[in-house]
């Protein structure tokens, strides 16, 4: 794909300085510039690269004025910052448009297709799938039957849609993950021995949500596992049984959430951290990286912190942890009674 600088610039709501018909195929980082390619200055840090960098268009903020003479074209913006993720967003949406229905595959008859659809190579879409305007669907999906799919979301491939699932618009799915799987419950009998709990709910995921490669959302046990509008969701997460997480709540990667907690909105949770089940995260949480959270934190919590040892030793530590303020000023008021 080509654009001139003219073309770009359109796009960003910019002003060209230079040769408005320069043409460039492709996008670099500012130091690894070459010919016929686009890059971009917001970081004042970067701006000796411009100077000598090979790309052929740079997008830079309004207020920049050259302190030396340079070939490059330049696209100034009110946010070069914000004007490159535009422009990335917009090549992405270029580069990933796909349109048309490749074989083999297998689509049910009963399946609803809607317009401007991609379904790739190796696909299968079961009974009564509905899927709305613009979906794509790489390559080796699978979608169970009775599940919906609305406008402009995207599967990549790999990507496994259990039964009676319901997605959003404007969804992306990456690669490897798999939605509604079955629930980790199981009843032991007299015996020890572990029967499976039916798991017959499901996975209701909302609008503008990402959801990372290999990351597992699963079904409900009863009711719905339910992922709220904006949620992001890194790779190689694991979303268990009747769990809800709140609008634009941001996860990132190896966290685990255990069964029927409920997580509220705006949350950021760090990578690797640890769940437990039939808890409540209120609103604006922070988890940092590596917690361990046992219990339920109330609305623009900040924590951190795990580590496991002796259960009735961390029981009794835990008593004196929560007084340690009081304890110090206790030591520090007899220290000056003893000086």
């Amino acid at each position: 794909m080509k654009f001139t600088a003219s073309q770009i610039a359109e796009v960003l709501n910019g002003t060209v300085y230079g040769d408005s018909e320069v043409e460039v195929t492709k996008l670099s980082k500012i130091e690894e510039g070459e010919k016929g390619s686009l890059t971009f200055l917001s970081n004042p840090k970067y701006t000796n690269f411009l100077y000598d960098t090979k790309a052929s268009i740079a997008i830079v903020n309004e207020s920049f004025i050259p302190k030396k003479d340079i070939d490059i074209t330049l696209i100034k913006v009110k946010d070069a910052g914000k004007a490159f993720s535009k422009l990335l967003a917009y090549y992405n949406q270029i580069k990933l448009h796909k349109v048309g229905i490749e074989t083999p595959n297998f689509i049910s008859k009963t399946a609803k297709i809607g317009k401007d659809v991609y379904i790739g190579q190796f696909t299968y879409i079961g009974n009564n799938v509905v899927l709305g305007n613009n979906v794509k669907v790489y390559p080796n999906v699978y979608i169970g039957d009775n599940t919906i799919i609305d406008d402009n979301t995207t599967l990549f491939s790999g990507v496994k849609i259990y039964s009676e699932i319901i997605i959003g618009k404007n969804c992306n799915i990456n690669s490897g993950a798999i939605i509604g799987c079955d629930g980790f419950g199981f009843l032991p009998d007299e015996n020890g021995e572990y029967a499976a709990i039916p798991q017959i709910g499901n996975v209701i995921i909302e609008d503008n949500v990402d959801i990372g490669a290999a990351t597992t959302i699963d079904r409900a046990t009863l009711g719905s596992t339910i992922i709220r509008k904006g949620v992001k969701l890194d790779n190689q997460i694991q979303v268990a049984h009747n769990v809800e997480i709140g609008k634009n709540t941001v996860i990132a990667a190896q966290t685990g959430i255990a069964g029927s907690t409920k997580i509220g909105e705006q949350c950021m949770i760090g990578g690797q951290v640890a769940i437990v089940g039939h808890i409540t995260v209120g609103n604006n949480v922070r988890i940092q990286a590596l917690s361990g959270v046992a219990r339920s934190l109330k609305d623009n919590a900040v924590v951190q912190g795990s580590r496991a040892f002796n259960y009735s030793d961390w029981n009794r530590s835990y008593v004196h942890f929560k007084n340690l303020g009081k304890l110090v000023a206790r030591v520090n008021e007899l220290e000056k009674k003893l000086k």
